[in-house]
């Protein structure tokens, strides 16, 4: 029996008590409404719920009273063995082992299925991030939200949502221009423009562009030689970066360039719209978007006086352009330096009549900062000054760097200690994981060798008290991968893989899946085997969404 089974029971027993009472035509009870949790204490059953809490004033009685009544209907049902009134009226539930062991079996014949749900079925959803400027390698606040974002997208999938990750490819204005700019000096010879880019990769660049174009650059004068060195030196970088996110298991669907949202027309529409919808007005000879209508706290240039568009237009045209792609919802991660970008978005979103925060959803990362040895890690050889995707992964490796990039809400800074990443104790998080993994592997081998296989399954038999704890986090997962998708949370997830490692390490210290020498193969061996294998099965499972290996041998 999953949480959701459980949920299920539960509501009919809610039904049947408020029937009772003659109250089920003024008071609907749905599913949602029901919220079970686990117990501090797993003395005090496999469950928990405060539903007769909730209902008992709607119903006129005590919540005691109404406790009492649903946890008589649910004690009724052959798969619960108690349901005990606490407290105020709390409902404390206590699983027969045989439903609660059933899950192993399930866990087993879902396989990859397994913690896949439907409550973003029919959503269609652009996941905007990353979007570095091409004019360097990705620093680390760009590595967290390559990280992040793909391990949401697999999340959202999980979710049923349908997901488009999209990079969006600014390739013009100042900072390409001062990338032109240093990649010609670097050519020449000369030294760094004062607000140039340093760093050995611009030599690099600027070396592989050179070599490309060949005689080609004899006699260009300096605008013309700026101009080849963009257009090639932006092409290169960006071809870099691309190649650097997929070795970091990071690809992209759509990469959407600057241009195209002016050039499509959708910043002309988006403005039409929106002067349709009687928000555009013309002052000093500008057109202005009037935000101020919805909270922002003053009103928008979208084209200035000289007739140049405003980096505003672009966000509305975008806007546009991704609704118009059929996209429910767009989800946009920024840097922690935008956190004054949100008014005058959601604003927008308003605007063009749309719900924000649903239709169109902010998210803000906070730094990185990188400790080794007890101190700051600050400087890249490669970039000069800053530390790079590169960096981090040539000293802890893919796995280690997403899940450590991955583990911690993205609304708080996050202090990644290398020396811990590259230690093999449970102290390192991923490690901890990722060996429990391996132990179930290692468990597989064994019991294949020993004649333990899935030939019997009985529930019943799983009594110990890790092995109804074991069960009770493996019931967990597809709650926390729903979870994760509606908060878009992927942390969520991490957390749980570390408290489910620690869960199987404790059964498997207690609990013996392979008979010892001499013994026989008893159907408790087999029903073992089935959860063991479920376990292995969940790990990958939830390491997949993350973007983690999940190794057989360590």
């Amino acid at each position: 029996m999953t949480s959701a089974d459980l949920t299920h029971q539960l509501a009919s027993s809610v039904r049947a008590a408020l029937d009772a009472r003659g109250a089920t035509d003024t008071v609907e009870v749905t599913e949602s409404d029901l919220v079970l949790e686990r117990p501090k204490n797993r003395a005090h059953g496999d469950w928990s719920s405060n539903v007769a809490m909730r209902f008992a004033k709607r119903v006129g009685v005590a919540p005691r009273d109404l406790a009492s009544d649903i946890a008589g209907d649910l004690a009724s049902s052959p798969l619960v063995r108690a349901a005990d009134v606490a407290g105020p009226g709390f409902i404390n539930i206590t699983l027969e082992p045989a439903a609660a062991g059933v899950l192993a079996k399930r866990i087993v014949d879902e396989g990859d299925a397994y913690g896949r749900g439907t409550s973003l079925a029919g959503r269609a959803i652009n996941l905007e991030f990353v979007s570095a400027n091409p004019t360097g390698p990705i620093h680390l606040g760009g590595v967290r939200w390559a990280a992040v974002g793909d391990s949401l997208a697999r999340v959202l999938q999980a979710a049923g949502g349908e997901v488009t990750r999209e990079y969006y490819f600014n390739d013009h204005g100042a900072q390409i221009d001062r990338f032109a700019s240093s990649l010609v000096a670097a050519h020449l010879g000369e030294p760094t423009p004062e607000d140039g880019y340093g760093g050995a990769y611009i030599g690099e660049i600027a070396q592989r562009v050179a070599r490309a174009a060949g005689a080609e650059l004899d006699g260009l004068d300096r605008p013309a030689l700026q101009e080849r060195f963009r257009r090639d030196g932006v092409e290169l970088m960006f071809g870099e970066i691309q190649q650097k996110l997929h070795e970091f298991g990071v690809d992209f669907d759509v990469f959407f360039h600057e241009d195209t949202v002016h050039a499509s027309g959708a910043v002309d529409r988006a403005i039409e719209r929106l002067r349709d919808l009687g928000h555009i007005f013309e002052a000093d000879g500008a057109t202005w978007l009037r935000t101020t209508t919805f909270g922002d706290d003053k009103d928008r240039v979208l084209v200035r006086s000289n007739g140049e568009p405003t980096y505003m237009s672009g966000d509305i045209g975008y806007y546009l352009d991704k609704r118009e792609r059929g996209f429910d919802e767009c989800i946009i991660m920024l840097g922690a330096d935008h956190h004054g970008y949100v008014g005058r978005m959601m604003a927008m979103v308003e605007a063009f009549g749309d719900t924000p925060n649903v239709n169109l959803q902010l998210l803000i990362g906070q730094m990185v900062n990188l400790v080794k040895d007890g101190e700051p890690v600050r400087m890249s050889k490669r970039a000069g000054n800053i530390v790079t995707l590169d960096d981090l992964v040539d000293a802890v490796g893919v796995d280690a760097a997403r899940y450590a990039l991955v583990r911690s809400s993205v609304n708080t800074t996050l202090e990644i200690d290398l020396d811990l990443l590259v230690s093999r104790t449970n102290d390192n998080p991923v490690y901890s994981v990722q060996y429990a993994h391996a132990r179930t592997s290692a468990v597989q081998r064994n019991a294949d060798q020993a004649g333990v296989s899935h030939a019997d399954f009985d529930p019943a038999l799983l009594v110990h008290g890790t092995e109804s704890a074991l069960l009770g986090g493996l019931q967990e997962f597809p709650r926390i991968v729903e979870q994760a998708a509606e908060l878009r949370e992927p942390h969520r997830v991490a957390r749980y893989l570390e408290e489910l490692a620690g869960l199987y390490n404790r059964w498997y210290d207690n609990c013996r899946v392979i008979p010892r020498a001499g013994e026989p193969v008893t159907p408790l061996h087999h029903t073992r085997r089935w959860l063991n294998d479920a376990t292995s099965n969940v790990l990958r499972n939830g390491l997949g969404l993350l973007g983690v290996s999940a190794p057989e041998r360590m």
